[in-house]
């Protein structure tokens, strides 16, 4: 095994990328925790975000999208 393959964080080695790793971790915190804490950080699970497509050298209209479990 080279000095490189095993430098490779084991989210890497499992075809993930760390976005998805860190959103399954903050997943099985949030399932853990107890009342009223629960309640408290389950608003926080809903992310919007937008994207916006360049062209030309000038951004896009952004589409707005939201992330809900």
């Amino acid at each position: 095994m080279s000095a490189m393959t095993a430098a490779v964080p084991f989210w890497r080695a499992a075809g993930m990328t760390y976005i998805g790793y860190s959103n399954v971790c903050a997943a099985l915190v949030r399932s853990c925790l107890k009342e009223p804490f629960k309640t408290e950080v389950s608003s926080r699970e809903k992310v919007h975000f937008s994207l916006s497509k360049w062209a030309d050298e000038k951004q896009q209209k952004p589409t707005w999208l939201r992330n809900e479990p």
